[in-house]
């Protein structure tokens, strides 16, 4: 049985997310249909654009992605300090970005003069919109249908495109974001459609690596803001430099003329989190089979299993063994 979505994330516990949604049909999200010989590549850019579009909209960063022939992979990060410190006006005007919104919320954004009621009825959809703007299934609600009405219309057909739910995986520590963002960042080299990490189109790791080369870091994308320090802006708490050389690594070590470890080039990174290189090309090419829920370290475990009354800790054993 799913487990409910509510059970699956726990702002309490962890800012960060794998979300993972899979098509239903023998016709591909992306890609080439072997049978048909029908091209769907193109698709490939509808959902980034659309992903790293929603980012600029919602109070909820991408921090990696990865469009493959018949899912995707998202690292999402949801920032509520961002959510709260907007206005009123600020969060109406993101909403309608999206949907119309109500006719009080239309008279509100034009200016229009509203008697008290009305202005308290706006601030109580403030309310409800500003949930909503930091809010997963809002975002790949959005994202997915947007993404189906599409591809719908190309095939000229209609009906479910996606499976009914997406899957979501709650990353409870350092460790599990490094792991999760390495594993949908090499999908594309693991699954050969790609021989190199800066070679595979719409990933997240081939925008930071263009972006790096320049000496910058992808406007859209949560940038890496280095170890973790006091009053540490808000980032992904890894150095950039760190995180490209061990995903180039990696990679070098999971393609299949190239087996190996790495640990004569142990970046910083895997040093800091404690993870040995045997484990980390272990979760960086079997992250999904390892993990069907909230992963990182043990107590970290216990404590999202508490704050969420789930009696039963699915991860435990893999967590120990690979996050020790």
């Amino acid at each position: 049985m799913a487990m409910a979505r509510s059970k699956q994330i726990s702002l309490i516990d962890t800012p960060y997310y794998h979300c993972v949604s899979r098509c239903v049909r023998r016709a591909f999200l992306c890609g080439e249909d072997k049978a048909t010989g029908i091209s769907y590549e193109h698709r490939r850019a509808w959902v980034e654009d659309k992903l790293l579009a929603l980012s600029q909209t919602f109070a909820i960063d991408v921090c990696a992605y990865a469009v493959m022939s018949n899912h995707t992979h998202l690292v999402l990060f949801v920032n509520q300090t961002l959510a709260k410190s907007w206005t009123t006006h600020e969060v109406v005007t993101r909403w309608h970005q999206l949907f119309k919104g109500t006719l009080i919320t239309q008279q509100y954004l034009r200016g229009d003069e509203l008697i008290e009621p009305l202005q308290k009825i706006v601030e109580e959809t403030a309310t409800i919109y500003r949930q909503r703007l930091m809010d997963i299934s809002w975002f790949m609600r959005i994202l997915n249908e947007d993404i189906a009405r599409q591809a719908n219309a190309e095939d000229n057909c209609t009906g479910h495109f996606w499976e009914g739910r997406f899957k979501s995986q709650a990353l409870l520590d350092e460790a599990a974001l490094a792991a999760c963002m390495a594993y949908v960042d090499l999908n594309p080299v693991r699954a050969k459609i790609a021989a190199t990490p800066e070679t595979s189109n719409h990933t997240s790791i081939q925008q930071r690596i263009k972006a790096a080369i320049k000496g910058k870091q992808p406007k859209k994308l949560q940038p890496f803001v280095g170890n973790p320090r006091e009053n540490m802006p808000i980032g992904l708490p890894f150095e950039l430099n760190d995180y490209i050389q061990l995903v180039e690594l990696t990679g070098r070590c999971i393609r299949e003329d190239k087996r190996g470890y790495i640990e004569n080039n142990l970046p910083n990174i895997l040093q800091r989190l404690n993870i040995n290189a045997e484990n980390w090309l272990i979760l960086t090419t079997q992250f999904k089979e390892c993990f069907h829920g909230a992963v990182g370290n043990v107590d970290a475990l216990a404590d999202f299993c508490m704050h969420q009354h789930i009696k039963r800790r699915h991860n435990v054993s893999c967590c120990q063994k690979l996050f020790a």
